[in-house]
């Protein structure tokens, strides 16, 4: 169990990461907003409390991947990861910029600490299962964790790796299905309804467990809950909201993607900046 310290410390990098993304995507001018805010919280967890990396020695073979299929949620773990001493952090002022080592979407081949390159929706979820099945055969003690939209669920590709990787009882694989409840032309009910998420996990013979996506303390508690056990891949859906702690695309129904004013960036910062001062 975290203590309350480092819940207060967790919660206040989570708060970071988002203005650190706002400020990379508005500086911009355009980018995914939406999807980047709702994954902050997990974002935080994991590099606050869980993953073992070390930032100088970024390809460390022993240490924990992460796989975020949902590749255009990339600005939210270049904040993260500039923000623990990956890469100087004036580097996310380059985002999406020619000549940048940060692009759009995730790319192993460009950016220090990113495990594997994603962006075309569902491809993601094999590569964790392999990148774990290879670790597992090479005798390393490490986890992989993979992070999936819940549009991406709607892919086919999706469920063929669910399934092998119940058939390999890949424990060392952990899910987080970010459940925002919208995709990027409306929500998933209206689009095409993924409708129990946990029973169809648990059909596929997954340990999953359902938490708030927003909740650092109970995002960690399932994490642990999830490396407990060492019978089955784990899958954690995260209830979320797109857009969350962004003061322009919280509340706006289509916030996948959205241009973003001067001023809707420093009014966004101004209530995180506040935010972080009361902490």
């Amino acid at each position: 169990m975290l203590s309350s310290e480092k819940i207060k410390e967790i919660e206040k990098f989570a708060l970071k990461i988002r203005i650190e993304t706002i400020k990379a995507i508005g500086n911009l001018g355009f980018g995914h907003i939406g999807g980047a805010m709702s994954i902050a919280d997990t974002i935080a967890v994991l590099y606050d409390a869980v993953m073992k990396y070390d930032p100088k020695n970024p390809k460390w073979e022993d240490r924990d991947y992460l796989i975020c299929s949902k590749g255009h949620a990339g600005p939210t773990i270049y904040s993260a990861l500039a923000l623990k001493g990956f890469f100087p952090i004036e580097e996310l002022m380059t985002l999406n910029k020619p000549g940048t080592h940060l692009p759009s979407h995730c790319d192993r081949n460009l950016t220090t600490g990113i495990d594997m390159t994603t962006g075309s929706l569902g491809q993601g979820s094999s590569l964790a299962v392999g990148v774990a099945l290879g670790n597992r055969y090479s005798g390393r003690k490490n986890t992989t964790y993979l992070i999936l939209g819940d549009g991406e669920m709607q892919e086919g590709q999706v469920w063929e790796a669910v399934l092998y990787a119940a058939h390999q009882k890949l424990s060392n694989l952990v899910v987080f299905v970010d459940y925002n409840k919208k995709q990027l032309d409306g929500y998933t009910a209206d689009i095409n309804d993924l409708g129990d998420l946990k029973s169809k996990f648990e059909a596929f013979k997954w340990f999953t467990q359902e938490v708030d996506g927003h909740n650092v303390s109970e995002i960690y508690e399932a994490v642990e809950n999830a490396k407990k056990q060492n019978e089955k891949p784990s899958a954690i859906i995260l209830h979320t909201v797109k857009g969350k702690g962004c003061s322009f695309a919280e509340n706006e129904l289509y916030n996948h993607h959205m241009t973003v004013s001067r001023q809707q960036m420093e009014e966004a910062l101004n209530v995180l900046l506040n935010e972080l001062d009361r902490r």
